[in-house]
């Protein structure tokens, strides 16, 4: 098991890296790579696993320490592509255990309707039928459309939030990021921690706005995480406000905490041509049963903070106002 990282070297230019996971902080550039996109498709092309290719690859030792690189905001999101138009981000939700509670919280007022919600009915036919045997397909999840590769935020970066916007609160969550091969069959180039983020306001008033609520940004990395991911993750969210933490969560991800497989997801996702395309990225958020909207609601210039040891450094991001147009005006051709 390997963790990889992009980012922007001294000159200016991109690398990739292999982060020593020892102790988290000291880099071997791989020599001649430029993206983790490209080193996918050499892998496909040889008919290799990614780990071994990149163990194969000759590296030279980076001067920077991941942490420096971090602070001075040249890391980049692990995955990417070259025209972010080809790049789709999507998500399920309801998918871990303990998740249903807390979306429940937001739409109904009583316990007698919370057994009656569409939440929880989609969480019990997930607890019954999300995990089938392996190479059968299950119950299928809620599912999202998020964004394509404009709307990902790089590590450290400010989430830019639109002033139409009600609420800016994260969900921790482990992503899968995939690439199609050639002929449409996706492959799977590793896991990494994301930041989800939404606006559970606007999801609050109705539960048809919960499309609207997933139109915004997110995040994720710093790290890929290639190989086989453990069955139980622990993790912890954290929110700071001007630099002191004021609210703090553990989460736990994973099959073990889930109540749908991966193969499962994935198949619920990949079934339709539409996301088969050749040459195309999808990265997609596999859901939380953590939030911090529960408990508080975060303000400008808060910064979040997702952790968790199995995937290195956290994931930080924190969010500003951006003002948007009161009305937007279609003009005739």
């Amino acid at each position: 098991m390997i963790r990889l990282i992009q980012y922007i070297d001294s000159d200016n230019q991109r690398r990739v890296g292999i982060v020593d996971t020892v102790g988290g902080e000291q880099i071997q550039r791989l020599e001649g790579a430029v993206s983790v996109y490209a080193l996918a498709q050499q892998a496909i092309e040889n008919s290799s696993d990614l780990e071994t290719l990149v163990k194969s690859l000759p590296t030279r030792a980076e001067e920077a320490t991941l942490s420096s690189l971090l602070e001075a905001k040249r890391v980049l999101a692990p995955v990417d592509h070259p025209d972010p138009a080809h790049l789709y981000v999507t998500g399920t939700g309801l998918t871990h255990t303990g998740s249903a509670d807390t979306r429940d919280k937001m739409h109904t007022a009583d316990s007698a309707e919370i057994q009656q919600s569409d939440s929880m009915k989609m969480f019990r036919m997930g607890l019954e039928g999300g995990k089938p045997a392996a190479g059968e397909a299950g119950v299928q999840p809620e599912w999202f459309y998020k964004g394509d590769g404009s709307i990902v935020v790089h590590p450290e970066h400010s989430f830019p939030i639109p002033s139409f916007s009600l609420d800016a609160s994260e969900e921790p969550e482990l992503v899968g990021c995939y690439l199609n091969g050639p002929d449409g069959t996706p492959y799977r180039i590793g896991y990494a921690l994301g930041n989800e983020l939404s606006d559970h306001i606007t999801e609050r008033e109705n539960y048809l706005f919960l499309a609207h609520s997933k139109l915004r940004v997110c995040s994720f990395g710093p790290e890929l995480l290639i190989g086989e991911l453990p069955e139980n993750i622990q993790g912890t969210s954290r929110i700071r406000r001007n630099g002191e933490p004021i609210w703090e969560k553990a989460f736990a991800s994973g099959e073990a905490n889930m109540s749908h497989t991966f193969a499962n997801l994935e198949h619920h996702h990949f079934k339709y041509k539409l996301f088969c395309r050749p040459g195309d990225i999808h990265l997609h958020y596999f859901g939380t049963a953590t939030l911090s909207f529960a408990d508080m609601r975060t303000e400008a210039g808060d910064q979040f903070e997702i952790s968790a040891d199995a995937f290195g450094k956290p994931l930080r991001n924190n969010w500003e106002v951006v003002q948007e147009p009161d009305c937007v005006t279609v003009k005739t051709l």
